[in-house]
């Protein structure tokens, strides 16, 4: 995995993102719940919050030019987005023994925003991380690595945002049909 801050342009910043906040933090999550049998963390709306404004606000562009010009700044970036996602994780994880809805609407919600921002990076007119120091671009490629940083994250947030849904609805599924008293009658609406 690169370091944090070593990334040359933007594209190569969203892949370290996607594969620290969509692989690398649920991998995580998942090894700390084997752990801990209970794990005390909850609050899945609050960490799904904090996991998005996180995101949107480390990459409104006066933040990223600060962290892109700043060492330790980049470093802070990637260390709380880290630290949000596996919360957010966690309590997706935890939340799986409870058969509820909520896993699902934060897959979804934290999904479609982060494919807002991926939408953004990728039809937007100008670069709008313009200021930022990105010294291995030139400034007429800088709208295409903006564009191929979106690309990236509108491929990757269906595919872990959703496919994430779609496994924690397949299993709350067959935890109801497992529960008593259910029943399938044929031809039934």
């Amino acid at each position: 995995m690169l370091m944090p801050g070593s990334e040359g342009s933007l594209a190569q910043h969203m892949a370290v993102h996607i594969v620290e906040m969509n692989l690398v933090a649920p991998l995580c999550a998942a090894c700390a719940a084997r752990l801990w049998a209970n794990p005390a963390i909850e609050r899945i709306g609050l960490a799904t919050l904090v996991q998005v404004l996180f995101l949107w606000g480390w990459h409104t562009p006066a933040i990223f030019a600060l962290a892109s010009a700043n060492p330790i700044a980049m470093a802070a970036m990637h260390l709380s987005l880290f630290a949000a996602a596996v919360w957010f994780w966690s309590s997706v994880i935890a939340h799986l023994r409870t058969a509820s809805w909520t896993p699902i609407a934060a897959l979804l919600v934290t999904g479609k925003l982060f494919c807002l921002l991926g939408l953004l990076l990728t039809f937007a007119p100008r670069a709008i991380y313009a200021g930022a120091s990105i010294p291995a671009l030139e400034s007429a490629h800088v709208l295409a690595d903006q564009q191929l940083a979106g690309l990236l994250m509108l491929a990757a947030c269906p595919v872990v945002y959703v496919g994430a849904a779609i496994i924690v609805a397949r299993r709350w599924l067959a935890e109801i049909k497992r529960a008593p008293g259910w029943s399938y009658r044929e031809g039934a609406a």
